[in-house]
């Protein structure tokens, strides 16, 4: 529909089973399912957005979880243009992984990347009850302060903010367009009233079948 179309490499980060594949599944397709198969490696899945005129191809790598592929994430984050790194509202120890994870991409990643920071799983709570969780809102909301993240809640399951928070990281990505170099600083919408919306996804999985739930 527009011609302004800017390709985003985005990586998810964060321990095994906090639903970092749920939630991208849910963000290109819309769909959920209570068991898969742990990601292998990893796997690549494509999304477009509508920000204003323009939109974003976002190029997701989703990462495995399990310890033996951390040493893996920095060849999938290096050039990243945003990352998401995921914990489990359930989980403290989930939070405690995001936390490294935010700490070795400063330290290590591109000076400019857009960190988005979401505590998933918040369904759990609401089925069984406050006592599920073990991670406050604060905590999380903390973090982000301290970070300079955007932080959301999330629910992979019921969908309840995967599409906003993906629509926040579009957001702020500083967008190179063709008039740009011309105009550094200059144009382009860059207010948080933006109007976004999803084009049609279009899923492309390096390791079909193979995602973490």
């Amino acid at each position: 529909m527009n011609s302004n179309v800017a390709s985003v490499k985005l990586v998810l980060l964060g321990e095994a089973a906090v639903g970092k594949s749920s939630i991208v599944v849910r963000f290109v397709s819309n769909d959920f399912s209570e068991n898969k198969e742990p990601t292998i490696g990893a796997a690549f899945l494509t999304q477009r957005v509508n920000i204003d005129d323009h939109t974003i191809k976002f190029e997701i790598w989703d990462t495995a979880g399990q310890e033996r592929f951390a040493s893996l994430a920095p060849m999938y984050y290096r050039n990243a243009q945003a990352a998401l790194i995921v914990y489990d509202v359930t989980k403290p120890q989930s939070f405690i992984k995001a936390r490294h994870w935010v700490k070795e991409l400063h330290e290590q990643a591109s000076g400019d990347i857009v960190i988005a920071l979401a505590g998933n799983k918040v369904d759990l709570i609401e089925e069984n009850g406050e006592n599920e969780r073990k991670v406050a809102t604060e905590e999380g909301q903390k973090l982000a302060d301290e970070e300079n993240l955007l932080f959301f809640e999330t629910s992979a399951k019921t969908g309840y903010n995967v599409n906003e928070i993906f629509l926040a990281v579009g957001d702020k990505i500083p967008l190179k367009r063709p008039n740009d170099n011309a105009n550094e600083n200059g144009s382009g919408n860059n207010q948080n009233s933006s109007r976004v919306q999803l084009t049609d996804a279009n899923a492309n999985a390096a390791n079909a079948g193979n995602c973490s739930c």
